[in-house]
């Protein structure tokens, strides 16, 4: 019969050591691992504004995310930043993509939004971090309110730029209701191009260019990177004096759930949707959406996929 004897008590420290090396090694993956939870606890509730970029954009973010292994609650058509920006404020929603021009001008209530784009995104920037949080690069595209008549209007009037609308004896503007309080919206007209001559009227997005057609309006509050405009019917008229500001768009998130996602791992993968959203890609989603009636998802998908953000492994 073998008898066991007793391991020498070297044996033992060095077995004692080992497993302490271990375990600390053990805490080090742990204290990786919760910069960035995986699994249930990578969760976003995200949110989008009332129309039908914000609903493109939100569908691009949610499933950039999702691929990268990120759970996105996706809450559409929640309204304009006077409405969204308490739903943040609130804990509601986590983040939503933003206008900085709007963001400065409603949300930060100053009515100096800046001489430049870079300056715009700085004070906005600023004005987020004073309140917890955080907000992406700004996209490539830029969508800025402008003002827009038919062609044949603007050719029978000789209109070229918003400033000769004060040349009119009168005119109906349309616009969503938010357009008639703002000061990059009829306030700024009036006060910086002198339209005392202007007739409002409340229209819901997306019924000005029908509004338009019909002669219900003589002008209407658009935006650059509408669909409609490419069809060639509509004349923009020119913000010489950029009362509308620079509107490139960023993610807005708390800081705290931004931590919880991966800080600036996760800021990376909206960044590289951010700087491929070119205003020619937005146009063409926005045509896909607004006049051929296709499915935002759809939309964001194959934008996605041919950008070759939807490829290889995610984080």
């Amino acid at each position: 019969m073998r008898v066991l004897r007793p391991r020498p008590r070297w044996a033992l420290l060095l077995l004692v050591l080992v497993l302490f090396v271990a375990a600390c090694g053990d805490d080090e993956e742990d204290q990786e691992g919760s910069a960035q939870p995986q699994g249930d606890e990578r969760e976003l509730t995200l949110g989008t504004k009332d129309f039908t970029e914000a609903f493109i954009v939100g569908e691009l973010y949610r499933q950039v995310l999702k691929f990268n292994g990120i759970k996105v609650t996706l809450r559409k058509d929640i309204g304009p930043t006077e409405v969204i920006d308490k739903e943040l404020q609130s804990g509601a929603i986590d983040g939503y993509p933003e206008y900085l021009g709007v963001a400065v001008t409603v949300a930060a209530g100053r009515e100096d939004a800046g001489a430049t784009a870079e300056e715009t995104y700085e004070l906005a920037k600023d004005f987020y971090a004073g309140r917890g949080q955080a907000i992406s690069e700004q996209t490539a595209f830029e969508n800025v309110d402008a003002i827009a008549t038919t062609q044949f209007f603007a050719q029978k009037r000789g209109l070229a730029t918003i400033g000769d609308l004060k040349e009119l004896e009168s005119f109906t503007l349309g616009a969503r209701p938010e357009f008639r309080s703002r000061q990059q919206g009829l306030v700024g007209m009036r006060d910086v191009y002198g339209l005392d001559n202007v007739k409002f009227t409340e229209l819901p997005i997306g019924e000005q260019y029908r509004a338009l057609d019909r002669n219900q309006i003589d002008a209407a509050n658009v935006f650059t990177t509408d669909g409609e405009l490419g069809s060639g019917s509509y004349k923009v008229l020119d913000d010489d004096k950029r009362v509308f500001g620079f509107q490139h768009v960023a993610l807005v998130i708390d800081e705290d759930k931004l931590k919880e996602l991966g800080g600036r791992k996760f800021m990376r993968i909206i960044n590289d949707v951010n700087g491929r959203l070119t205003t020619s890609a937005m146009i063409q989603m926005n045509r896909d959406v607004g006049v051929d009636g296709q499915d935002p998802a759809i939309v964001a998908e194959r934008f996605l996929r041919t950008a070759g953000l939807l490829e290889g492994r995610g984080a």
